[in-house]
């Protein structure tokens, strides 16, 4: 089971490396990335490729790593017994209230699946270390029903962090590390044809020149990221705008259009300004 790229994601050969690296290792794989590269689309791409189903656990500040396992519907329960009648005949059957969670879903599943678990960093910092046995032995015991439940077939395991918290070392080592840096110019091109096959050349060239320039401005709260890149483009393309239009006669003297879906918030868009005045002045 090897992953050789798609027609509809750009993955870099050390990308691919990684994920057979993984899938070799029989390891979750750790993808950590600035926000908009790629990371949870990975493992969506990888799944379609192989043929896999996707289980995917979407990681908030209040998720505890139980909910992945198993969750006991206790009110549930208390209100069957409440009702009685057909409701009350299931009460007695404590399994009926057990809700499986996405590694439960993964492990019972008669065919080998892929999990992502997105934004790691998300959760409590002990979010990590209550998952170490139950990804490394591929194994959990449920204590309401007296049940041990094995995987039938070992996942491949994406887990996504964006860096907002450290990660326990003793998490780290069970994982194949794999950091996706931002896309250079050609790859980036090569990203816009997949998405945008029809665009003018002359459009993406003179679009990619103001991206990464805005990327390299010092002070920047929020760089632009792969997938604002691409929304702009979207927008300049149902506006029509010409791509002369995105350069003024002096390159640094003016904003470019549309650039709400670059620049998130006004501190940037105040620097941009203070910086084309700058270039004003010294022209």
């Amino acid at each position: 089971m090897r992953f050789e790229g798609s027609t509809d994601y750009v993955a870099t050969p050390d990308l691919m490396l990684a994920v057979n690296a993984a899938i070799t290792l029989q390891r979750p794989l750790l993808v950590k990335g600035e926000p908009g590269t790629g990371k949870t689309m990975l493992a969506e791409t990888v799944a379609a490729a192989l043929g896999l189903p996707l289980l995917q656990w979407h990681i908030k500040s209040t998720t505890k790593a139980q909910q992945g396992l198993y969750e006991y519907d206790a009110v549930s329960r208390l209100r069957d017994s409440q009702l009685g009648g057909e409701h009350g005949s299931r009460v007695h059957d404590i399994a009926n209230y057990i809700v499986k969670g996405v590694l439960w879903q993964a492990f019972s599943a008669e065919t080998p699946t892929v999990i992502l678990i997105d934004e790691v960093d998300k959760a409590d910092i002990e979010f990590p270390n209550d998952l170490l046995r139950e990804l490394d032995r591929m194994e959990f015991y449920v204590y309401e029903t007296r049940e041990l439940v094995k995987a039938r077939h070992r996942p491949i395991v994406f887990i996504t962090s964006n860096n907002e918290k450290e990660l326990p070392d003793a998490f780290l080592r069970r994982c194949f590390f794999h950091y996706i840096k931002f896309p250079d110019k050609e790859t980036m091109q090569s990203i816009i044809d997949v998405h945008y096959p029809g665009l003018k050349k002359t459009l993406i060239r003179e679009a990619l020149e103001v991206f990464f320039e805005l990327r390299e401005i010092p002070g920047l709260k929020k760089k632009p990221s792969t997938s604002e890149l691409l929304d702009w483009l979207k927008l300049l393309v149902a506006e029509d705008i010409p791509p002369e239009a995105l350069r003024a006669k002096d390159q640094k003297a003016a904003i470019p259009p549309l650039h709400g879906a670059l620049l998130k918030n006004e501190q940037d868009v105040h620097l941009f300004e203070r910086l084309m005045f700058m270039a004003r002045q010294n022209r």
